[in-house]
């Protein structure tokens, strides 16, 4: 073996024993950034999911409420109904409320979406649904 090959042996040789221990000071800077991203698509999803719920309660609630003859009351009703069976862990500390201008009816849901970081509370979810009350009407008048 000629010089510049000992030489580029011995520097490749020493490189390599040299970068010993790279990857796991990389994966100690990187592992952290993984995790907080990882808990924050959690967390996303948790939220999501929180206004999913509230939001089917508010649509069961105003398809209550809309019916011949019902009041807004029943609407709250059929969404508390809808909460106790469905929320869970996942949208606590809700309250339903229900409104109507004899026109339409509104049946809002809130509450707070379940949170995975220790001492932060949940992120506040807010949803509602409306629409026209069914009444009877004449023909052509």
């Amino acid at each position: 073996m000629s010089g510049p090959e000992r030489l580029k042996d011995w520097w490749q040789g020493r490189r390599w024993r040299d970068d010993r221990g790279d990857t796991a000071i990389q994966m100690a800077i990187i592992f952290p950034f993984v995790l907080l991203a990882t808990v924050a698509v959690i967390q996303a999803s948790l939220w999501y999911y929180a206004r999913q719920i509230a939001l089917t309660a508010a649509r069961e609630g105003l398809t209550a409420a809309r019916a011949y003859q019902s009041s807004p009351a029943d609407g709250a009703a059929q969404a508390r109904d809808v909460l106790g069976r469905t929320a869970g862990d996942s949208l606590s500390g809700y309250s339903v409320s229900a409104s109507s201008n004899g026109q339409r009816v509104q049946v809002s849901v809130s509450g707070t979406a379940m949170s995975m970081i220790p001492g932060v509370s949940g992120l506040r979810v807010t949803q509602s649904a409306s629409g026209p009350v069914e009444r009877w009407t004449v023909p052509g008048g």
